[in-house]
């Protein structure tokens, strides 16, 4: 198959491209850096053309609350109107597990509009909710790490290794369109603090955490909220597996979670 990832360039854009390019299929990187703009929309009606299926795993820059969901609002009904020029199959968009249970950061907003957008738009679709990868409790620390001193909430999380969703992505961006799937989630439930203590230690970065609910999440996301639901899709790599032996080369890259917080 013929398929485009667009964000091509990120963490989970490159996995997934790659992992489709294992499995014998012909992918069309889509990022602006490759010469297509989904905020404008130039170079999408080329870049889609002959393409069977889309797999949306896109970032928003760091901006406030409207800016964010204007941003994730006008690149996704670019995606879906040039993709219904192209005669787009599939349409799968990469969201987060429990936006819908909370109002969340602004990032939340946005992937809610985005997901608004899917499943009223003209393509068939597929909707993925994966919990935060691995990284995302180092990466939250280096958004607040001041004088060797980060903040950093104390949420239950379930988090998975980003070859993981990569592979789920490029699993059902080649099947059938399934509406919402099961939520997609690694395979232990972990204390946030706890996963930035240790990612850190592993890479032999000294910070002194202090747990607050007053910095980059509230209490509303406190207990199980971001767990995924009953049924969950389960994926087989360890937080432990990835510590060992996975840590990324590049630590503070935003995630599915929340990008780096702004003051507005």
């Amino acid at each position: 198959m013929r398929i485009a990832v667009a964000g091509a360039t990120g963490t989970i854009g490159t996995l997934t491209a790659a992992a489709l390019e294992r499995d014998g299929h012909d992918v069309v990187r889509i990022s602006r850096s490759l010469g297509v703009d989904l905020s404008t929309g130039e170079g999408l009606d080329r870049a889609l053309g002959g393409v069977d299926a889309v797999i949306d795993a896109t970032n928003a820059p760091p901006t406030g609350r409207a800016e964010t969901v204007a941003y994730f609002g006008t690149t996704t009904r670019h995606l879906l109107t040039a993709g219904q020029r192209a005669g787009v199959r599939h349409h799968v968009l990469l969201s987060i597990v429990g936006i819908d249970r909370i109002e969340g950061p602004a990032h939340y907003a946005g992937k809610r509009e985005q997901e608004r957008l899917v499943a009223a738009g003209p393509l068939p679709w597929t909707i993925v909710p994966a919990t935060q990868f691995h990284d995302f409790a180092a990466m939250v620390t280096g958004w607040t790490e001041r004088d060797g001193v980060a903040t950093i909430a104390p949420l239950l999380v379930q988090p998975i290794a980003p070859q993981d969703v990569a592979d789920v992505l490029a699993e059902i961006a080649v099947g059938q369109p399934q509406g919402r799937h099961v939520d997609v989630a690694g395979p232990d439930p972990q204390d946030l603090v706890d996963m930035a203590r240790r990612t850190n230690d592993a890479r032999g970065h000294t910070v002194r955490l202090v747990p607050t609910w007053s910095a980059v999440f509230d209490s509303s996301m406190a207990g199980v909220v971001l767990l995924p639901g009953e049924g969950a899709r389960i994926m087989p790599t360890t937080f432990d597996a990835w510590l060992a032996g996975e840590l990324p080369e590049c630590t503070h890259r935003r995630t599915l979670a929340e990008p780096r917080p702004t003051s507005t």
